[in-house]
């Protein structure tokens, strides 16, 4: 006869039973018993300088063998020399070739190539942008700028697409590669800069490869992503008709991935531009390298004569290759023919007459005017308004009551104090291992001995991030419940998403002046496109039936939004909250250029003066800062599934 045991009545509450109060508990237990030992071994909260390596010396005596050894060792003669003649002659190939169209020639190539991609309009607006560059007195930083970038998006393709083919076409290689990218998506853009310059010195080279290195891994993911999401009914079919795997891959897979690999060439033109521009820092000239000079005078005039053509290419460049991912206009053979003759009909025409070079007469001076209405903002919107004060006093106002204390709060907390609460937010949403990365970064920063400078970089970043959320929220939920307001603010943030970075410093140090506060402000606004299309399509994306449920039981608005959208969205909220803590530190870095100090200042010092030990220390910092927060703030469904 079988005996029925009656079930054990759980008299544990609910959120005992959660496995982030198990964790906690695990790491309050830990904290018990390693805080007093810390405490007893480092009284002071300092990072302790037994637990600190010093760099300078080896990475002097590194950057001193390769000068010295630069034009005599077999690895830079029969290598990099040849990988460093072979960036400077495509360069200028292209160069020399778009000097040779001419003004006329390149503009009317570029018309063409956009009317036959993407239609008349946008063939009518990329004229009127490059006719632009030459009314600013910008067409040969333009061309230099163009030319920059045509050889570092064809090599950044080429690498792309060769790791991304063999990432879709082998389980290995994808996860071999996954982590890498993750990484290199999350690092500041500076960060690149460092290595590539110890190598090749400054100049063009160090600046293509540089920008080939941060362009070249979403080419690598979306290709592989094309690649593995191809249809597994059209490759069966081809696979019953007997075709070879490289009959397959020609005939089926490339074919299907279309979409993805234009995608892909679209995300890493953009990206070679922002980092082309940013480049300048090492010696890449061109439009970013008057940006640069203008800032470091404070002209901000001249800054802007050199930003708006850094604008207009990229939204060109935007628009044309998503319309040709969209594949919405004709490409006919005979279509492209007949563009390619009207093209060199032009540039032949423009050589014979004798107007290669844009006319100095057809110059408009923006700089001046522009400098005149900054010093009327100094004199009357920097402090002084009545009421809510001037730009200058909001500035002031942020860094005495924000950035200061933030900063002050954090390096007067102890080190392990600091690990302590990573540890605990990084396995909160993640995993031991994420927590141990996390750690380890962050441990790395201190043992590099910039822990104070990281600390106020990170001040600058956790503030940015603070109002770049408030903002980027609201205003993500009002356009989620706004058609209209979607409507109003989606070129905005088109062109918003589309300006490389360096660009925004122009506008907030024209009202700010310089400092942390501008630094944050430039940053603040480029994060914010995301946060917002994010914040957006996660909210859009809720189950109707879920919110008809609700409305069915009398909720009202603020309690659908509330205790619905908000909830079913966590996701996606959650994916706006790392992608603007990514973004906003690449910005907070180079603000270092206006004011911002830390991390960013020690990188641009050290590329500025050639103290490479300097500037690599501080770039490691910046690699490990970066990948700190990235663990700290993206929880995965992957991670969520080996939880602890």
């Amino acid at each position: 006869m079988a005996t029925v045991t009656a079930p054990v009545p759980r008299t544990v509450p609910a959120v005992l039973r959660h496995r982030a109060v198990h964790k906690l508990v695990l790491l309050a237990a830990v904290a018990a018993i390693l805080v007093p030992l810390a405490n007893a071994r480092w009284a002071s909260g300092t990072w302790p300088d037994a637990l600190t390596v010093d760099l300078s010396d080896p990475l002097t005596r590194a950057s001193d063998w390769i000068v010295d050894n630069r034009d005599s060792h077999p690895l830079f003669l029969y290598f990099f020399g040849h990988v460093s003649n072979a960036v400077v002659l495509g360069v200028r190939a292209v160069y020399l070739v778009l000097l040779a169209a001419g003004w006329a020639g390149v503009t009317a190539i570029g018309a063409l190539v956009a009317w036959r991609v993407a239609g008349i309009r946008l063939a009518l607006g990329t004229a009127a942008a490059f006719l632009a560059c030459g009314l600013l007195g910008m067409w040969v930083p333009t061309m230099q700028t163009l030319a920059l970038m045509v050889v570092a998006v064809l090599a950044s393709v080429l690498v792309g697409a060769f790791l991304g083919l063999a990432a879709g076409l082998s389980d290995r290689m994808d996860r071999a590669l996954r982590p890498v990218l993750d990484t290199m998506q999350v690092l500041p853009a500076y960060a690149y800069l460092l290595p590539v310059v110890m190598v090749f010195g400054m100049g063009v080279p160090a600046a293509v490869l540089a920008t080939v290195v941060y362009a070249a891994p979403p080419m690598a993911r979306l290709t592989a992503l094309g690649l593995r999401g191809a249809d597994k009914e059209v490759l069966e079919a081809v696979d019953s008709l007997g075709a070879t795997a490289r009959q397959r891959l020609l005939t089926a897979r490339i074919p299907l991935a279309r979409r993805e690999l234009l995608l892909g060439l679209n995300q890493t033109i953009m990206m070679a531009l922002s980092m082309a521009v940013i480049a300048s820092v090492i010696g890449a000239g061109g439009l970013g390298d008057r940006v640069y000079q203008a800032l470091a005078s404070v002209d901000v005039g001249a800054a802007l004569a050199a930003g708006i053509p850094i604008v207009l290419l990229a939204v060109v460049l935007d628009r044309v290759t998503a319309a040709a991912g969209d594949g919405t206009e004709g490409s006919g053979r005979r279509g492209w023919v007949y563009a390619f003759v009207a093209a060199l009909a032009v540039a032949v025409a423009g050589r014979l007459m004798g107007r290669l070079d844009w006319p100095d007469a057809w110059v408009v001076q923006v700089a001046q005017p522009v400098n005149r209405a900054v010093d009327w903002m100094t004199a009357h919107l920097y402090s002084g308004v009545p009421v809510v004060g001037g730009t200058a006093d909001w500035a002031a106002h942020f860094t005495t009551w924000v950035l200061n204390p933030l900063r002050d709060g954090l390096q007067w907390l102890p080190w392990w104090s600091v690990l302590l609460v990573v540890a605990t937010l990084a396995w909160l949403i993640g995993t031991w291992r994420t927590a141990l990365t996390a750690v380890l970064a962050m441990a790395a920063i201190g043992v590099l001995g910039v822990w104070e400078p990281s600390l106020d970089t990170l001040s600058q970043v956790l503030a940015a991030v603070a109002v770049t959320l408030v903002i980027g929220f609201a205003t993500g939920i009002a356009a989620a419940r706004s058609d209209r307001v979607e409507r109003l603010l989606r070129p905005v943030l088109d062109v918003f998403q589309t300006m490389p970075q360096f660009v925004y410093l122009i506008p907030v140090v024209a009202l700010f002046g310089v400092g942390r506060a501008p630094a944050v402000a430039a940053a603040v606004v480029y994060a914010l496109p995301a946060v917002v299309r994010i914040t957006t399509q996660g909210l859009r994306q809720v189950d109707p039936a879920a919110l008809e449920s609700s409305s069915s039981l009398g909720a009202t608005a603020w309690q659908q939004l509330r205790q619905v959208q908000l909830p079913l969205a966590r996701p996606a909220l959650l994916l706006a909250v790392n992608q603007g803590v990514v973004l906003v530190l690449a910005v907070v870095i180079i603000g270092g250029l206006v004011g911002g100090g830390a991390l960013g200042y020690d990188a641009v010092f050290g590329l500025a003066q050639g103290d490479l030990a300097t500037g690599l220390v501080a770039g490691a910092a910046i690699v490990c800062l970066g990948l700190m927060l990235d663990r700290v703030t993206q929880p995965t469904e992957r991670r969520a599934k080996k939880g602890a």
